[in-house]
């Protein structure tokens, strides 16, 4: 692997499914890894809060026998009273790797040029492919091959959508895409996917109607509709993303054995009904727990672990 992962795009599509299949692998046998890490040190950057990725990362590191230290946004101040470069100067000599969440993706590439140990994007603005490790490893549970699986997105082209589309092209999965006019993926990862996928199988369809995405899917995904970030636009944003809501009726359109995912944190009532995300056919808390799993195949990949 490269030194670092910052996207879906630094894996290859062999790295991609070796990956998963090291995150299946610690999933079913944690204790044979459980003192993988031991005396490695994980630095937490957060700009952005989170339950899910302070929780797996930190709990990641203590089940692999490492440890974790949380930085706060007031801790560092990055970007106001430090720059990228002398956060990562400073931290390469004394811990092992640094993980981050932040908002613009240069920043996270930035810190990862700076210093010599790896770097671990868990979020930025374009970009969230410890999320589509999940995502995928989840698919690969519940559904098999991913190559035989269509996966449908609706809601806005954020950075999960960007990364989901990344990993599916790795895994040759058929993806739509359902966004409301103006709100499409980012086109320079359209054409990223495209190119990884051309030999994987992978199929990418874009439309403005999430009817038409849906339609004869085997998973359905979505996200909130405004992003930490963006909260001035979350009302207008709630009326022009009104129509593509998940819910009953439109989980009628994909197969009836359809899976729903979601990132988590979930708006209910807005981009997901009660009746939906609460569904035998939801997998969002496989998904959260999966996040554990996938980190720590990271984890392990970038920071040298060893098997017990």
């Amino acid at each position: 692997m490269q030194k670092d992962f910052l996207s879906i795009r630094d894996l290859s599509v062999y790295e991609f499914g070796r990956m998963l299949d090291k995150a299946a692998e610690v999933k079913k046998h944690p204790g044979k890894y459980r003192k993988a890490l031991k005396d490695k040190i994980l630095a937490m950057i957060f700009q952005k809060p989170s339950l899910r990725t302070r929780m797996t990362f930190e709990a990641g590191m203590l089940r692999l026998g490492g440890e974790a230290i949380y930085l706060a946004p007031s801790d560092i101040k990055m970007g106001s009273r430090e720059g990228a470069y002398d956060v990562g100067k400073n931290l390469e000599r004394w811990v092992d790797g640094i993980m981050i969440r932040t908002f613009g993706h240069q920043i996270a590439v930035d810190l990862a040029a700076s210093c010599r140990i790896p770097v671990i994007n868990a979020l930025t603005d374009l970009s969230h492919p410890c999320q589509a490790m999940a995502d995928f490893l989840t698919l690969r549970e519940h559904k098999g091959a991913l190559s035989a699986v269509k996966l449908a997105y609706v809601g806005d082209g954020n950075n999960v959508c960007h990364s989901l589309m990344l990993a599916a092209a790795r895994g040759g999965t058929k993806m739509a895409v359902a966004t409301p006019a103006g709100y499409e993926p980012r086109p320079e990862v359209v054409r990223w996917a495209r190119e990884d996928g051309r030999d994987t199988g992978f199929e990418l369809a874009l439309t403005n109607s999430p009817e038409e995405a849906v339609s004869g899917a085997d998973a359905v995904y979505t996200d909130v509709w405004a992003s930490m970030g963006q909260e001035e636009e979350k009302e207008a944003r709630a009326r022009i993303f009104a129509p593509f809501q998940v819910n009953a009726k439109l989980m009628a359109r994909a197969k009836k054995d359809a899976l729903f995912l979601h990132c988590l944190p979930a708006h209910r009532g807005e981009e997901v009904t009660d009746e939906v995300i609460d569904s035998p056919n939801s997998v969002v808390y496989d998904e959260a727990e999966n996040r554990l799993h996938a980190q720590k195949a990271v984890l392990l990949a970038l920071m040298g672990g060893k098997e017990d």
